[in-house]
């Protein structure tokens, strides 16, 4: 089945997307962009990723052209058409085309370029899930509004690539000796007491939709937390390490660096709180993944 995507207003076979050679996402990355998980057919914590857009918009102010109620219109029939049952919908929006390549902000008013399509992929039963993930060290070298979730995505995809090369499966981005955030993820440790430790929210980091969701569920379910920097020294000590993100969830981190935490193994708190916010997340839309 071909997939239908949205762009600018119209829904169209992907092969027949365009977009123009000046838009300003595709020169400067001068864009912003949102995953939002999809389960059971239905949107996951999709008024968060939405408010987080509209953030986004203000900090780089750019213009979303469409409410929040058709935004999440043209996300449900983008769902429906391409029958997405368990996966994401990708969201990307720029400041448009001037017409030719200045480094300038446009004066005149530009009508931005809005784009969203669907990805179908395991998000409930997914293998890394269950054995953990293996990552590496590097150093953060991204920009200083790392808040702000820009299409700005080189610097990520090079540390992935490292990690690649060293034999693991993502990295730990590393800042003046502390943990910042996973490349594409919220990093955690879980202390050999059995506390949640996670970064505080701050331009150093994005603020993670699934992150607040896990503070507020260890919250409810007494499990003890704390939000504030760790360092690579207190990563290799950890009794328990994971990343959190939208379509992810929660993966285990079993290795760090050769280094194995926990004995080797997902930790009883990640894999407690990973069945905690799949309940939550099952509930909300529909009581059997993928059914």
């Amino acid at each position: 089945m071909t997939r239908t995507v949205y762009i600018n207003g119209d829904f169209v076979p992907e092969s027949e997307a365009k977009i123009s050679i000046f838009d300003r996402g595709f020169l400067f990355a001068d864009a912003v962009y949102e995953v939002m998980a999809v389960l059971n057919g239905r949107l996951l914590e999709n008024a968060g990723h939405i408010a987080r857009l509209e953030r986004s918009c203000r900090e780089l102010k750019l213009r979303l052209p469409v409410t929040a109620a058709a935004l999440e219109a043209i996300q449900n029939k983008l769902i429906a058409v391409n029958q997405l049952r368990e996966g994401a919908i990708y969201l990307q929006l720029s400041r448009g085309s001037t017409g030719d390549r200045e480094f300038d902000f446009p004066q005149a008013e530009v009508e931005p370029t809005l784009l969203l399509f669907t990805q179908a992929r395991p998000v409930i039963d997914n293998v890394k899930a269950r054995t953990g993930i293996r990552v590496v060290t590097v150093e953060d070298i991204r920009w200083h509004r790392r808040d702000i979730k820009t299409v700005g995505l080189l610097a990520p995809c090079l540390a992935k690539e490292y990690a690649h090369s060293q034999g693991a499966d993502d990295a730990f981005l590393v800042e003046d000796g502390f943990i910042t955030e996973g490349s594409s993820s919220n990093a955690w440790i879980v202390t050999e007491q059995g506390t949640l430790v996670t970064r505080q929210l701050s331009t150093d980091i994005l603020h993670g939709i699934t992150r607040r969701s896990l503070l507020a569920l260890a919250a409810r379910h007494g499990i003890p937390f704390e939000e504030r920097p760790f360092s690579v020294e207190e990563v290799y000590r950890a009794g328990e390490a994971f990343i959190s993100s939208a379509t992810s969830f929660i993966w285990p981190v079993v290795e760090i660096d050769g280094k194995p935490i926990g004995g080797g193994k997902p930790g009883r708190v990640t894999l407690a709180l990973r069945n905690i916010y799949v309940e939550m997340a099952l509930a909300a839309t529909g009581n059997s993944a993928g059914g």
